[in-house]
């Protein structure tokens, strides 16, 4: 098992010991798609939930999440994020893109927080519309790129 580096090489589960590694400069960027019923898209558009302006609530949900990552994922280190930023776009009249893109400093990725941020916001979309519509599906949780650290730089092929 020792291609897997949250385990020993008896198969026991252990946190990566990042001590010795070097503090650098770490970016991960990472999407969902949360598609719907295109007039629950429409009402999200046009801020027309009695809960409030979701965007704007799931956004502030996917920072939370972000900074809660080492609480929610086992084995990940708790990291000092130096910034959070999230998008929300639109690809058809269906769906919603949301985007995540974490800094920080430190020995260790952020990718985990950045995927825990979309995912966030994702969950917190559904709940702000599940009353109007049950059929909301969430997604393509995925890395999108990922800079920094010893594997270098990563970005997902299109093709």
């Amino acid at each position: 098992m020792a291609e897997f580096s949250h385990f020993d090489d008896q198969g026991r589960t252990r946190m990566v010991d990042v001590d010795a590694k070097p503090v650098t400069e770490r970016i991960a960027r990472a999407s969902a798609h949360t598609s719907m019923n295109p007039d629950t898209l429409s009402r999200i558009k046009e801020r027309d939930f009695a809960k409030g302006d979701v965007l704007e609530v799931a956004r502030l949900a996917a920072i939370m999440g972000a900074k809660e990552t080492s609480r929610l994922i086992p084995l990940c280190h708790p990291i000092p994020l130096s910034s959070v930023e999230i998008d929300f776009s639109f690809p058809d009249n269906s769906t919603v893109r949301v985007e995540a893109t974490v800094r920080v400093s430190a020995k260790t990725g952020v990718e985990m927080e950045a995927m825990t941020a979309v995912t966030v916001a994702s969950l917190t979309i559904y709940d702000m519309c599940k009353s109007a519509d049950r059929q909301i599906v969430i997604g393509s949780v995925q890395l999108e790129e990922k800079i920094g650290g010893k594997s270098g730089h990563f970005i997902r092929s299109t093709a």
